[in-house]
Parts: structure tokens; sequence; C-alpha cells
């Protein structure tokens, strides 16, 4: 089956970060375009450059790129979305993944540390949603990693707890999209991390090893190791970088 593998445009844009990793890790091949009039306009060079041949070819705002080997489709999103654009995006994209035969989507978001309840503050900052059709077919596999699944928290804070409700707020499109795929069978996961803005390179890294514990993209001894990742060429003017120069 393909998998699709995409980012949320969220707090720290972690997944943006994320799929840069994965994309430029696994040397995948870019094989066409998402247009869509709901994300800002951009245009830029190659970020995952390797040679001066390749620097100048463009990129823009939503691109796909393939794996046949590994049967990985990434859709990369490098813009914000424009006001009020959330749902026809949603709508747009889950009629590509029923068109294309996509059989999983796999969702890599983030959402505010300092809006977490109390028991989010607990353990690890990340955590996991399945659609009740992406459940039936993993979910033993995704217990057995010990992973924390997304809590619901309570509608009315301190005034009821018993009405519980799904919240990820800095998550942008992350909510909508996954509600909307449990209502249309689509089996889809999401895989988040609470972070603030900042400096979020070191959240991508963690969040991209929580990915690959599950699909096990990369051969990894151990998980916290950065390196077993390529950074992307486009990351040498990311916050001044921050990474030493041997990443590179």
């Amino acid at each position: 089956f393909t998998l699709l593998l995409q980012p949320a445009v969220s707090v720290g844009n972690v997944g943006q970060l994320a799929i840069d990793l994965v994309i430029s890790t696994l040397d995948m091949t870019k094989v066409g375009y998402f247009y869509t009039d709901c994300l800002v306009p951009m245009v830029g060079n190659n970020p995952y450059a390797t040679a001066e041949e390749n620097s100048t070819e463009l990129s823009i705002n939503a691109e796909v790129y393939s794996l046949p080997s590994k049967k990985l489709v990434v859709l990369q999103i490098r813009s914000p979305f424009i006001k009020n654009k959330y749902r026809p995006f949603c709508e747009a994209l889950l009629s590509w993944v029923k068109s294309s035969k996509c059989a999983r989507v796999v969702l890599l978001s983030s959402s505010h540390a300092y809006q977490r309840d109390d028991e989010q503050l607990l353990g690890t900052p990340l955590r996991y949603l399945l659609t009740p059709d992406l459940e039936k077919a993993v979910g033993g596999q995704v217990k057995e990693l010990n992973w924390k699944e997304m809590e619901k928290v309570a509608s009315y804070p301190g005034v009821s707890d018993t009405d519980k409700v799904l919240h990820i707020p800095g998550g942008g499109i992350t909510k909508l999209l996954f509600t909307e795929s449990c209502s249309e069978g689509i089996q889809m996961a999401v895989l988040l991390k609470f972070c603030s803005e900042g400096d979020n390179i070191p959240d991508a890294f963690v969040l991209v090893n929580y990915l690959n514990e599950w699909l096990q993209l990369i051969k990894s001894e151990v998980s916290t190791v950065r390196s077993k990742w390529k950074i992307p060429s486009s990351w040498r003017l990311l916050f001044g970088s921050g990474l030493p120069p041997a990443l590179f």
C-alpha cells in the first residue's frame, strides 16, 4: 500500500522541518505539485540542493515527493494558509488521497506547550491519534510502542469535567483534517509534539525519530542520534543554523 506523509502548518513549523529531514535523508524525487489557492503563494530555490547544478531549481508552496521502493509519497507544505481556507484545503486533500488510492496518511504536527492541561504535562511531550479505521489495522502495533494517545480535555475547565473534546491549540489544520478523516473512513495517524516557538530544529529531530520508531524509514540503533538524518542544505540559513558543521 502507498503511505502519504505530510506536515500540518503548526506551531514552530515542526512538522515541516521533520518532513525536510525525511525528504533529504531518503533522497526522495520530486514528482509534482499540489496546486491549491488555499496557501500563500511562494517560490524559492531548491531546499535540498546537493550541488551548484541543482541549486537553481525552483520550489513552490506545496510539492509532492516519491520513493517507490518504500511505497512512500510525501507532500511538503512551505507556506501558511490563507484565512478561512482550512476547510477547502482539507476537502481537496482528502479528495486527492481517495483518487490517488493512498492507503494511509500520517500527519506530523505540533501543539502549544503552554496550553497543556495537568494530565498532558506528565511524561513525554509526544502524542498520537489514530482514526477508527487505522486503529483496527495498527492499534496493536502502536500499543507495543507504549506511546501516549492525545488526551481529550474538558470543554469547560473548572465548570464541568465530564464533557471532553479534542483540543490541539497551535495545530493548524490538524484537528479538522483528523475529524474529517474519521468521518470519511480514511486511515490517518497524527503524530505531534508539544513545543514553543523558537529554534525548533531539536523538536523536528524528536518528532522524526518518533515517526521512525513506528515506520522504520531509516535504520537507527539509537533513536536520539541526530546524525542518522541528513540535514537539508537550506537549513544552513535557519536560526543561524545552530548546528555543528559536521552535521552538514
